[in-house]
């Protein structure tokens, strides 16, 4: 993503504009019951019983995201060729039969693996929950599961559960752990779906004949179980499920088979790509931020600190740490949250490059995490930028130009403001605040020193030192009152 920054002197704030508070207000969800085969836990709770079962991951806001598995093993490379795509979809994207990418399994010896060192790395970074793949589209399930032998501790030399062994670090870290399950799409289970890439032209978008089988057979004897595996035999974990990629195979009666057990964990959080239109909880925007939130609804953006998912040896296109922080504040400020992705390697290790920037992320949220965690969003709206009234998207829409000067979180008192361009003018001028300023100060500044308010009509200047006291993003602080 590229960041635009505008210089400009000071920044005014206009009320009535086309991205006003409104539209980033949390609405009350639909509570009128929705027509399943099987109701979920999102159609018959009140919004009292929602706002508690969410509070945890609204108060977080920032996700550790892992894709590890076999993949991780030709790391983006067969046959000698460099493979096109994401690193996890190699098997689909090289078109590679079944038994080939099976035998992966034996070699797949993780000895670095430390759940403590990666749970620790997490929590350095400020975050405040985590999710792993359980199982990709390849198939490969990375904990023991006797509903499969196709997983890390029946399959390899390894012989050793990863998701157990996070769960314990994460028991101990106070971490929150989450699964992601690829619920449809299974590449080497025969009957499992395939989404089309290449020269994948059958009905069933498979390559091998060894792929091909009944939907209700993979799903029967080794989706379903393999979930509610997941589901019972990790204690208080998962507390987010993370499903993904659903075909017209997810039907909503077989879709309703998953929320039948769903149903039997009634604090879990999950998100809207079970499919068979069960909308689960949380938007999922994958890759980008979007202009305005989800307005009504919890949302996460999903992002990579380079370009893939699970790891592709060759891929150093990493962003930035002022990239990232950027991202984590902004999505905060439209009321998401950040669930940032790292790809450990084949001896499950996460790239220095990715863990130095969690580190970076890590050290900034410990001097300005009041302003991220727990908050809500702005009360302004058009700093986060504004609809071009020239350029379209691929659709057609008018495209969205974001602005990088500021944003802005809120807390009941407080006002945050993150400043990302230093106002040269010396003070950050706001025209008719949605709230009184009574104070202000940097979050930054150890002391909390008051700054100078100027009150003139409708219009309040606070004046900055000459410099930012974090070049990425300081935090200006408004003690408020309505």
């Amino acid at each position: 993503m590229n960041l635009v920054c505008r210089n400009i002197a000071t920044v005014v704030i206009l009320v009535a504009v086309s991205l006003s508070h409104a539209q980033f207000e949390r609405s009350k969800p639909d509570t009128q019951p929705i027509h399943h085969p099987v109701p979920s836990i999102q159609d018959t709770e009140s919004l009292a019983q929602r706002d508690a079962r969410m509070q945890w991951w609204r108060e977080g806001r920032f996700g550790m995201f892992i894709h590890w598995g076999l993949y991780s093993i030709p790391a983006g490379t067969w046959d000698g060729k460099q493979i096109p795509g994401i690193g996890e979809w190699i098997m689909n994207n090289a078109s590679i039969p079944v038994a080939e990418y099976k035998a992966l399994a034996p070699r797949f010896n993780p000895t670095s693996f430390s759940a403590r060192e990666i749970v620790a790395l997490a929590k350095a970074a400020g975050m405040k929950y985590m999710v792993i793949t359980a199982k990709h589209h390849d198939g490969f399930a990375m904990f023991d599961s006797k509903a499969n032998s196709f997983n890390i501790v029946a399959a390899t030399p390894f012989k050793r559960d990863p998701l157990r062994e996070l769960a314990e670090e994460c028991r101990k870290q106070g971490m929150k752990l989450g699964f992601y399950y690829s619920q449809d799409q299974d590449w080497t289970a025969p009957g499992g779906s395939a989404y089309k890439t290449g020269n994948h032209d059958s009905a069933s978008h498979h390559w091998d004949s060894a792929q091909d089988g009944d939907f209700d057979s993979y799903l029967h004897t080794k989706a379903i179980p393999q979930i509610k595996e997941l589901l019972t035999q990790y204690a208080e974990f998962p507390v987010v499920v993370w499903f993904d990629t659903p075909t017209a195979n997810m039907t909503p009666d077989r879709a309703a088979e998953i929320v039948t057990l769903l149903n039997q964990h009634p604090n879990l959080i999950w998100n809207n790509r079970l499919g068979g239109s069960y909308q689960g909880d949380t938007e999922t925007p994958e890759q980008y931020i979007p202009p305005q939130g989800f307005p009504g609804r919890d949302w996460e953006s999903c992002m990579t600190i380079n370009a893939t998912w699970g790891y592709k040896s060759y891929d150093t296109n990493f962003k930035s740490v002022e990239t990232l922080l950027r991202n984590l504040i902004d999505i905060a400020s439209k009321g998401g949250n950040y669930l940032l992705n790292v790809g450990p390697d084949s001896k499950g290790v996460i790239p220095a490059a990715e863990a130095e920037r969690l580190q970076q992320i890590g050290k900034w949220l410990a001097v300005n995490g009041e302003a991220i965690y727990d908050s809500k969003p702005t009360l302004f709206g058009p700093e986060a930028g504004a609809l071009s009234p020239i350029e379209e998207e691929k659709m057609g829409n008018p495209k969205f130009i974001p602005s990088w000067n500021w944003r802005s979180t809120t807390k009941a008192d407080k006002i945050y403001i993150e400043i990302f361009t230093w106002p040269g003018s010396g003070s950050f001028h706001l025209v008719k605040p949605p709230r009184k300023v009574t104070s202000a100060y940097l979050l930054a500044d150890p002391t909390h020193t008051p700054l100078k308010l100027m009150q003139t009509g409708d219009s309040v200047n606070v004046h900055l030192p000459a410099k930012a006291l974090d070049p990425i993003a300081t935090v200006l602080v408004l003690n408020t009152s309505n």
